[in-house]
């Protein structure tokens, strides 16, 4: 298959980032963007993010998963803890987590360190799930080969009749993960690829900002 690609382009003209204006704090200048974005019309799933993690044969690996909180300076999601990324982040914990808008022409890649959360928050958070939602987690061994989609519908079949008018209770093998920021990249497109890059990175407790070439 080959295609031709060079003349899909665009101008970037929607936002700037102003130094006088930039927050120094990070999380201040990510919750204000947040909050463009899950309130902007275009976007769908404000949430959703690119989580990077370096996997057993040494190669990154991207997928989406969904944030749902942010607490004391933490980014927060759940999945299996059998699944490929979880083995991943138990061998290497750390990881990059990437929101792309489009609709508003801005990126924020977080670079952090990875670590379980507590069984109660998870089970909390399991708790406040749909019900479909929570027996999928029951019924899915995820990244495990499996022969066929009829396979999985008569799990989740299964597990519907195990947990028939019970409270379904949270898998061992499921739970969140918090991710701990080291640095911030915020990019906003402008014109003539001339794009807005700032860098926070911590330092002794502290964070320091620059501004990147684009």
């Amino acid at each position: 298959m080959q295609r031709d690609l060079q003349n899909l382009r665009k101008n970037y003209v929607k936002g700037a980032l102003v130094d006088d204006k930039v927050p120094m704090d990070p999380f201040q200048l990510f919750d204000q963007w947040f909050i463009e974005a899950k309130e902007h019309l275009s976007i769908d799933e404000a949430n959703a993010m690119s989580l990077c993690t370096i996997g057993l044969d040494g190669y990154p690996k991207n997928r989406i998963v969904l944030l749902k909180e942010i607490e004391k300076g933490c980014f927060l999601f759940y999945t299996n803890y059998n699944s490929e990324k979880a083995i991943a982040m138990e061998k290497n914990p750390s990881v990059s987590l990437h929101f792309f808008w489009p609709a508003l022409e801005r990126q924020v890649i977080i670079k952090g360190d990875v670590s379980k959360v507590s069984r109660e928050k998870s089970a909390n958070y399991f708790k406040s799930r749909p019900r479909g939602s929570q027996l999928g987690a029951w019924a899915s061994d995820q990244s495990s080969k499996v022969p066929s989609r009829e396979f999985l519908e008569q799990k989740l079949l299964s597990f519907e009749q195990k947990f028939d008018n019970k409270e379904i209770p949270l898998p061992e093998h499921w739970g969140g993960y918090s991710v701990t920021p080291i640095s911030f990249e915020f990019w906003q497109g402008r014109p003539n690829r001339l794009h807005d890059r700032y860098l926070f990175e911590i330092k002794a407790d502290k964070w320091i900002s620059k501004r990147l070439a684009p």
